[in-house]
């Protein structure tokens, strides 16, 4: 005879998770899931996709300030993009190579200019005057002559008009221009742009604006970041 089975005891049911420990689980998995988003995001950018995550900043600036942009500089274009300015190369009046890197903790209007440009000899002065108003430890604006042969003639037209608020650049080969070009920022002359404390563009122009008027002193005066906010 065969020994009869002993009889099964059921299995016991699983203990179910408390009502505190499916929320403290919930919680780390929405965190965990959002960190992969802010990641995978960063690790896009870095990839080649539009956008430089050290400009996000600048595109803020940007969307801060659009109500300004209108009456004398109403034909700026703001930034919608996060967009870091090529480390461009040029010489100061000794002829000495220095680089838009330079102005880092410094808000910049970069101007391209030339002599045979007339909307470019015509808005020199309003630059100049700009620079007398706001330059300074804050501030400054770069205008860089793009002329390729005669470099005593910028220097000239700019003695001549009593422009002496403005430091001279050069670059000679204009290679300036093409690199802003490179990056769709340089469709003409003149060409400014405007430029955070971390070299990120904040807003673009092709063509001439009244950079002294009182449209463009308030904006300018919105934008500058003082070197005391940590740049």
């Amino acid at each position: 005879m065969t020994d009869p089975k002993p009889p099964q005891t059921p299995p016991s049911p699983a203990p179910r998770p408390s009502k505190r420990r499916v929320i403290v689980l919930g919680a780390v998995l929405v965190g965990v899931m959002i960190g992969y988003t802010v990641v995978a995001r960063i690790d896009d950018l870095w990839r080649g996709k539009p956008g430089d995550p050290t400009c996000f900043p600048a595109v803020e600036t940007a969307k801060r300030l659009e109500p300004l942009v209108r009456g004398e500089v109403a034909g700026l274009t703001i930034a919608k993009t996060p967009l870091k300015l090529p480390d461009l190369e040029f010489k100061d009046a000794e002829g000495q190579p220095t680089k838009l890197s330079n102005w880092r903790g410094r808000t910049v209007l970069l101007n391209l200019w030339a002599t045979w440009c007339v909307p470019c000899r015509k808005e020199m002065p309003a630059l100049n005057e700009l620079e007398q108003k706001l330059g300074g430890s804050d501030f400054q604006v770069v205008a860089i002559n793009i002329d390729t042969r005669d470099a005593e003639k910028p220097k000239a037209f700019l003695r001549d008009g009593n422009l002496t608020r403005l430091d001279y650049f050069t670059d000679a080969s204009a290679k300036v221009f093409q690199e802003l070009k490179g990056v769709g920022r340089a469709l003409g002359m003149p060409t400014s742009v405007l430029i955070d404390a971390k070299g990120c563009e904040i807003a673009t122009i092709n063509g001439p604006a009244e950079w002294a008027s009182e449209d463009a002193i308030k904006l300018i005066k919105a934008t500058v970041t003082p070197k005391a906010a940590g740049y």
